[in-house]
């Protein structure tokens, strides 16, 4: 982050939910950095031997913990806390994304949290415009409704334009990236997206990439989005922000990173190839979540580079190939979501049933 970066006086407390993921790890790195930052609650469902700089961690559930306790004298709460399983039981994955944001956030407001920044999604956004031009802030966000993780992304949108409006006092932003990864998420997101049966070697041997209409996506590193929070936690903005680098990554992008070449595919195949996997507890991802991606809007994030003073550092190219270095390797961090790949962790993914447990 630029020493430009506007921000309050020294000795600030940030309570960071969701530390230990593909983004918490980075946004607590990033406040660890912060001079005007003296101390971090990061906290996560699971224990961790991770340490970071100015960090004390703490396993505390959104849904069933001490909230109250956790948000005492906090000058900022980053909430980051989402499960993308089990995707078998979208009853669990709301009562943690939706009913455990309500009650951490209606706990911050009880404790007089003064700024809160949460974390939505490009997936939040209803779809895009036929002709493919990038949206803003402004641009609808219904979701799709066809899989979990849009639905509760917007229910959260509604939900936020009522608490904003009933805490006023309160500094309420919103960030919405894209497709974020790193080096060190690559078998956690293997685990989420791809299952058990998915080689992280496969990534060596790929022939050809897929192209299908709509198939392009905004991706940024996850170092990059913990610049954007922090510097939305630090910085006196509120409201909606995209967030992702350019230019969007597209079938003959990702050929070219992985010496493949591009084949056009009906998108139809695919989809029924996903919702087969899916059912038979072959694959996680659910395919409603294949069409959410045909349909997401490329978003404009002039805002950002505006108001929050960002920029990303890592282009596409270079965010995809880390990523695709991981998957080689196996690569983790050493916290419970983000564990490297392993034979035994891969055992227990199939034995606890693939998609069906968080």
């Amino acid at each position: 982050m630029s020493d430009e970066t506007q921000a309050p006086p020294s000795g600030l407390h940030v309570v960071v939910t969701g530390a230990t993921g593909n983004v918490g790890t980075a946004v607590v790195r990033a406040l660890g950095e912060q001079p005007t930052v003296s101390s971090v609650l990061g906290m996560a469902r699971r224990e961790t031997r991770w340490t970071a700089p100015k960090t004390r961690f703490d396993a505390v559930d959104v849904t069933t913990g001490d909230l109250d306790t956790t948000m005492r004298g906090a000058d900022a709460l980053i909430h980051l806390a989402w499960l993308f399983h089990p995707t078998h039981k979208p009853e669990k994955t709301w009562e943690n994304n939706i009913l455990g944001t309500i009650r951490t956030l209606t706990a911050a407001a009880a404790a007089r949290v003064p700024v809160i920044v949460v974390a939505s999604s490009v997936g939040a956004y209803s779809p895009g415009p036929e002709d493919r031009h990038a949206v803003d802030e402004s641009w609808p966000t219904h979701g799709w409704p066809g899989a979990a993780y849009p639905r509760e992304k917007a229910y959260l949108e509604r939900w936020l334009d009522v608490f904003e409006h009933e805490h006023p006092h309160t500094r309420v932003v919103r960030l919405r990236p894209g497709f974020i990864f790193q080096h060190g998420s690559a078998s956690a997101q293997r685990r989420i997206f791809g299952g058990p049966f998915v080689p992280g070697s496969l990534v060596r041997a790929i022939p050809v990439v897929p192209a299908m209409p709509g198939l392009s996506m905004q991706v940024v590193h996850a170092d990059d989005v913990a610049d954007a929070y922090v510097r939305a936690a630090l910085r006196p903005v509120s409201g909606a922000f995209n967030i992702a680098a350019e230019p969007p990554v597209d079938a003959h992008m990702l050929a070219d990173l992985l010496g493949a070449r591009v084949v056009p595919v009906r998108s139809g195949l695919v989809r029924s190839a996903a919702a087969l996997a899916w059912h038979t507890h072959l694959a996680p991802a659910e395919p409603g979540l294949f069409d959410t991606v045909l349909r997401l809007p490329l978003m404009d994030c002039t805002r950002a580079r505006s108001e929050l003073g960002w920029s990303p550092v890592h282009a596409p190219t270079e965010v995809l190939r880390e990523f695709v270095d991981g998957l080689r390797s196996g690569a983790g961090l050493p916290t419970p979501p983000l564990a490297p790949d392993s034979v035994r962790g891969r055992v227990r993914e199939v034995a606890t049933g693939v998609g069906s447990r968080p």
